[in-house]
């Protein structure tokens, strides 16, 4: 086996998935993080499908079910509370309920993931890539805080806003496609007192959903709105971006000014644009994306966490089955997934659509055709069907 020394940047899903199997395969792994631990919050994520068999080959299955969220189901409500449509079906961050799925905390399953791994792989928080040179056999890599070091192979495996692929493949706006909405999440006291439950509303261009967690003892708050344009603000500026939110739902009524006033002391406040990322290759020489760091197709797709597992499975295999050739790895791994991340990608396209109509429903107070639109979006056939289609090989 060559090439065994990896460095990957960003410890949430897919970084700490691709360091277990590349750890159990015999390679040494250095995972660097900006954060000083690993983050909390997020948003209630889906481990559906082929992603369910990573996680039951990586033996924390069980644990995911243990915490799996619960919820029983949603409601959508006008500006004074009332109730316009409910379901005990479906959920609007997890889809349908009676399915194997499960929906979990992201930062559950981050906590999960990292319990699973053995002790040689090594964590640098609290620290970040500043730059990439490589040449014919390494990578020489700088480091915010760390002293410079050389690694066979790269992996950026560090979202939507990826250093990784900012310094070896260019701007992000060269492969960034706004899909013409923002969301801020956190976690508050279950204010609404809601038992495994949800409830939705819509306030023209502005919505969102509060959810019970962890038992009924907290919530989180999704608050999102509708902006064609993309916003220009510094994504690390977590002040600005809570300023950003609280005035864009000044005016907007039902509990919104409640779920303000827990925004502001929430620690793990996190604020972004629905986006996808597009890239013609992922990789370059010794440098590899891993997730929405080079395919990130958008909370959207419901399908961000599965394509992170996913992916780090087939990306660890691929380096395996290789004998640590990049180059082949590299290429087979891009061969196995590209048509699953494009379908997905779609899907997200195709959910924006949907959503538009569901929300001009609301809008209109129309409890019927809101009930037809938010079923319609229930029933996800199609959409299980292409998630189902794909196999995972045997490394």
């Amino acid at each position: 086996m060559k090439n065994t020394n990896v460095l990957i940047s960003g410890a949430s899903i897919a970084g700490p998935a691709l360091a277990y199997w590349l750890s159990r395969y015999g390679f040494h792994v250095t995972v660097v993080e900006r954060a000083p631990e690993l983050r909390a919050g997020g948003q209630a994520i889906d481990v559906r499908g082929p992603a369910l068999e990573v996680a039951e080959r990586m033996g924390i299955l069980s644990q995911v079910r243990e915490l799996a969220t619960g919820l029983r189901g949603a409601s959508v409500v006008d500006a004074s509370g009332k109730e316009l449509y409910r379901s005990t079906e479906h959920t609007f961050t997890g889809g349908q309920i009676d399915n194997p799925d499960v929906e979990i905390m992201r930062d559950d399953l981050c906590r999960i993931i990292h319990q699973a791994i053995d002790g040689t792989v090594e964590y640098l928080f609290n620290d970040s890539i500043t730059s990439l040179t490589q040449d014919d056999r390494e990578v020489h890599v700088t480091f915010e805080r760390s002293a410079p070091r050389t690694f066979d192979l790269v992996v950026g495996a560090d979202g939507l806003h990826s250093t990784v692929r900012k310094l070896a493949f260019g701007p992000e706006s060269d492969y960034i496609h706004h899909l013409g909405s923002y969301i801020g999440l956190f976690t508050a006291p279950n204010f609404l007192d809601l038992d495994y439950w949800q409830t939705f509303h819509q306030s023209g261009e502005l919505g969102g959903i509060i959810m019970s967690a962890r038992n009924n003892k907290e919530c989180r708050v999704f608050l999102g709105f509708e902006q064609e344009e993309p916003l220009e603000y510094d994504y690390r500026d977590v002040d600005a971006q809570k300023r950003l939110i609280a005035a864009r739902f000044a005016d907007a009524g039902w509990e919104f000014p409640r779920a303000l006033k827990y925004m502001w002391d929430a620690p793990d406040f996190h604020f972004d644009s629905m986006s996808q990322i597009r890239m013609d290759s992922w990789s370059r020489g010794r440098v590899v994306l891993l997730g929405d760091a080079g395919y990130c197709g958008s909370p959207m797709t419901g399908q961000g966490t599965s394509l992170a597992l996913i992916g780090a499975y087939v990306l660890a295999g691929e380096l395996k089955a290789a004998g640590g050739d990049h180059r082949a790895a590299f290429a087979a791994y891009e061969e196995e997934l590209r048509d699953h991340v494009r379908g997905t990608q779609q899907f997200a396209l195709d959910n924006k659509a949907r959503r538009e109509e569901a929300m001009a429903a609301v809008a209109n107070q129309d409890e019927t055709e809101a009930a037809e639109t938010f079923d319609a979006g229930g029933d996800m056939r199609e959409f299980y069907e292409f998630i189902n289609s794909f196999v995972l090989k045997g490394y």
